[in-house]
């Protein structure tokens, strides 16, 4: 058994390959992972949960992951290289969840399992199952806590949005939606944002999901609203260098800063205070159970049910911080970092 992580060497060119993908004989079972980079400890989690899994289960692996968050086109050459070895099962988180989806179809007519990890695919069906946490439940735990946190001074508040990319891939959306509805911002459609009106919102940046993008956004929006008092960051690396921004114009303990993901630095910036509060989402079991289902649908062509009353499977999500508010269920930081990744 074989296991092989290959990593795009450029965007939209040549990719080098660490080995060659050989079609699979007729008794083995390819199972391949596709994440959005290899630079984010969620990433590398995932991959180790299912390159885990795999090994349990006697099964081959292969992972890619894509230069840059964003990289439709090494995903899309990812998934190609899949179907010519013949895989049995692709789990992928999308880059761009509508321009990957021919790829997708091209996999399924092949027969191929295709399970979305993390981030839907757009439409969400064009997966054969999504597991995911519930992203909008993310982003509305921390919202109501930032909201509960500032007490009578929410009707006032200056917020500013760290979000992922300009393309609003679904888990950007949902978590930045979230955020708004839980703290009492009247959002317009629930899949998009952009077109809220409420005036505390002091604007958009898209940090790219990296320290370096949350902080030069946050230097933007420092800049067209020096007074920001809240900051809602789509996941940890991005308040990492939103804080950065903050600390450097002297405003530290003067902003409050909410995230998502639970990384073990993510829940550290917690206990320090960097971040009030983060919901964490469990990545090691996102890709773990994915490979459980791929090889459970070879067998038995049974395909993977999403958790009763939504459309994918609930991988769960919980609010780390140590400031707990009435009516916001959370766990502390030390319950978090028992639990935290990378």
């Amino acid at each position: 058994m074989k296991f092989r992580t290959l990593k795009w060497a450029a965007a939209g060119a040549a990719f080098a390959f660490a080995a060659g993908l050989a079609p699979a004989s007729a008794d083995d079972v390819l199972i391949g992972l596709v994440t959005k980079t290899d630079n984010n400890p969620f990433f590398v989690k995932m991959r180790e949960g299912a390159e885990a899994k795999a090994k349990e289960l006697g099964v081959q692996f292969q992972a890619f992951a894509g230069k840059f968050d964003g990289d439709n086109d090494g995903q899309v050459a990812a998934i190609e290289n899949l179907i010519s070895a013949g895989a049995k099962g692709i789990l992928i988180t999308p880059s761009d969840t509508k321009g990957i989806v021919p790829t997708i179809q091209k996999a399924r007519d092949a027969g191929i399992l295709v399970i979305a990890l993390d981030t839907p695919l757009d439409p969400i069906d064009a997966a054969d199952a999504t597991f995911a946490t519930d992203n909008f439940k993310a982003g509305e735990l921390i919202g109501e806590w930032a909201a509960k946190t500032l007490g009578d001074k929410t009707k006032d508040a200056k917020i500013a949005f760290l979000d992922a990319l300009e393309q609003q891939p679904t888990v950007d959306a949902m978590r930045d939606q979230g955020f708004m509805k839980g703290f009492g911002i009247d959002i317009k459609d629930p899949n998009r944002y952009l077109d809220e009106d409420d005036p505390r919102i002091v604007g958009h940046a898209w940090g790219k999901g990296a320290e370096d993008g949350g902080r030069t956004g946050m230097e933007q929006l420092l800049q067209k609203e020096p007074d920001t008092n809240v900051v809602y960051t789509i996941n940890e690396p991005t308040a990492a260098g939103a804080y950065e921004a903050i600390k450097a114009v002297g405003k530290e303990g003067q902003v409050l800063v909410v995230s998502v993901d639970g990384g073990c630095p993510g829940v550290k910036n917690v206990q320090a205070g960097v971040i009030g509060a983060t919901s964490q989402q469990y990545p090691l079991l996102m890709a773990s159970k994915g490979v459980e289902a791929i090889v459970e649908y070879v067998k038995t062509k049974k395909k993977p049910e999403p958790t009763p009353g939504l459309n994918f499977f609930n991988t769960g999500v919980s609010l780390v911080t140590d400031k707990p508010v009435d009516g916001v269920p959370s766990i502390s930081v030390e319950e978090g970092l028992k639990l935290c990744w990378g």
